[in-house]
């Protein structure tokens, strides 16, 4: 079990990190006027478990946050990530 704890925690800090650098690269193509990154590929990165970093970004960078899509959906999906691992834990553990 430790060796997928361990996978995990590397997936978990990689899309965390992805969704950081796709979300101020989106920002920055904002300021340019360039092609932007799709907003079903923000909200794909969210699904994925970069939801938090990715909202964090988004306030500190002032990105997106007059969207609802994004100030009420990334707080849901984050919400159903936590129940979903609540209920993985409860089956494993429990």
């Amino acid at each position: 079990m430790e060796i997928y704890s361990q996978l995990l925690l590397i997936y978990l800090v990689l899309i965390n990190l992805v969704s950081i650098i796709v979300t101020i690269s989106d920002k920055v193509k904002a300021i340019k006027r360039k092609w932007r990154i799709p907003e079903s590929t923000l909200l794909l990165l969210s699904a994925l478990g970069g939801s938090v970093s990715m909202y964090i970004t988004m306030l500190i960078i002032r990105h997106k946050t007059k969207h609802p899509k994004f100030m009420i959906g990334i707080p849901v999906i984050f919400a159903l990530q936590c129940i979903l691992v609540f209920l993985i834990w409860r089956y494993i553990y429990v």
